[in-house]
């Protein structure tokens, strides 16, 4: 699992994500945290899909169309698709800007 991964879900989701996670144990445990949102604190939900910067109107359309699935379980999907799209955005702008460069400028 990609540590730069599991560094950002650990800051947003204040979640403990150290263990050694293949791709279903993470969203299992991103799942968790994100139901214990929804039911405990959903404004603090909103905020961290804001944070994240996770598409309001794709989880609205996966919510109408998965009507069946657990949200927890579609939300923690798009949190994590969303946390890739951005760590390979920054790899490409920054081997793009400066190829030989192997440090991480983020």
């Amino acid at each position: 699992m990609d540590n730069k991964l599991i560094t950002l879900l650990q800051n947003y989701l204040s979640i403990d994500l150290h263990d050694p996670l293949d791709e279903k144990e993470l969203l299992l445990r991103i799942q968790k945290k994100i139901s214990e949102l929804i039911e405990n604190n959903f404004r603090g939900l909103i905020n961290i899909l804001y944070r994240i910067d996770v598409s309001e109107q794709k989880l609205k359309q996966l919510l109408q169309e998965n009507g069946d699935e657990d949200a927890a379980a579609i939300i923690a999907g798009l949190i994590v698709e969303r946390q890739k799209e951005k760590i390979k955005s920054r790899y490409d702008t920054k081997y793009f800007d400066n190829p030989d460069d192997t440090e991480d400028k983020w």
